[in-house]
């Protein structure tokens, strides 16, 4: 074969030549066709997403004006239909919101978890008890404040807050068994949003720091670490603490021993007008807070101040009088 000449295997027709080329021509417009396709597909599952989106946020603020209308009404209302009424407020909104925080959450928490056991030192077994039982304290006496804020001050018809945080504390007291049959995340999240900022921060710091300021700090770490596993479980122990059958052999140890909120001490608190006894983790600072007339100290000094009785706003919801 001389140069210039070529293989009769891989000569081509002009006819097989032309169309060959006619193909590779057509192979943008192919491209171009494909992607409008799916750009178009794209447009029309967006525009799905916008109208369910839509509709979802429509549906929660009916029922959030259903909730505010229906409040000037409420000595009409019988006991169930106010408590349908505060269950209502749970909106599918937030249960997305929910849904992508406590997931967020968790996993920090793992990773913390992770970090803390990575530098354990069993030496120091006075300093990592005293850290883990201070966190536990101040894990109670803060769901303490919260359940005393919440039940005592504020209203429904705040934004925000009103409907997100106040709302569940009115529907446990017209319905005190409702939320044993509310699911985990319904349950829990609150104190999972409550604890994520602090869960990533440490994280970060676990990552970032330098060996010797990590094990100067552990303690702290530890301390947090154990104040953010309870806030986690308050309001799973508040639920346990109304729940009278089916609950696991470990929970009913926890419970006898006042490692965790007793169903009997918790007791205490829903006798009206729910004005004790507000620690709901493990109860340990329930006594002594009774004792000092802490919480009732805190309402005269700010009925004092603005004029505004505690627990209006729970009366009004529980169907109760004033003193």
């Amino acid at each position: 074969m001389t140069i210039g000449e070529v293989p009769s295997e891989m000569a081509m027709s002009p006819e097989l030549l032309m169309g060959t080329l006619e193909n590779l021509s057509n192979v943008p417009k192919q491209i171009k066709a494909t992607i409008n396709e799916n750009a178009n597909s794209l447009a029309n599952d967006l525009q799905m997403v916008k109208n369910d989106v839509k509709k979802m946020l429509e549906e929660d603020r009916s029922k959030s004006a259903i909730l505010v209308s229906k409040q000037n009404e409420l000595h009409t209302c019988g006991k169930q239909e106010r408590a349908k009424m505060l269950a209502g407020g749970y909106t599918k909104a937030k249960q997305i919101q929910e849904t992508i925080t406590t997931t967020i959450s968790a996993l920090s928490m793992v990773t913390f978890a992770l970090q803390l056991v990575s530098r354990f030192d069993p030496r120091d077994f006075v300093g990592i008890v005293s850290a883990i039982v201070f966190g536990i304290l101040v894990a109670d006496f803060m769901s303490g404040v919260v359940h005393w804020t919440a039940d005592t001050w504020g209203s429904v018809r705040l934004p925000v807050i009103g409907k997100a945080f106040i709302r569940p504390f009115r529907e446990h007291h017209v319905d005190p068994t409702a939320m044993t049959r509310h699911d985990f995340l319904e349950t829990n999240g609150d104190n999972f949003l409550l604890v994520l900022p602090f869960a990533v921060c440490f994280v970060y710091k676990g990552f970032t720091h330098d060996a010797l300021t990590l094990a100067e700090t552990y303690r702290w770490h530890l301390f947090v670490f154990a104040l953010g596993i309870f806030v986690l479980l308050t309001n799973q122990i508040h639920k346990w603490s109304h729940t009278y059958f089916g609950l696991p052999k470990w929970v009913e140890f926890l419970q006898k021993y006042h490692i965790i909120l007793p169903r009997k001490h918790h007791r205490i608190h829903h006798v009206a007008p729910h004005e004790t006894y507000f620690c709901i983790t493990t109860g340990w600072c329930n006594y002594p807070l009774e004792r000092i007339g802490f919480f009732q100290k805190l309402e005269w000094v700010i009925e004092k101040l603005t004029g505004v009785p505690p627990r209006v706003d729970d009366f009004k919801w529980a169907g109760k009088k004033m003193h």
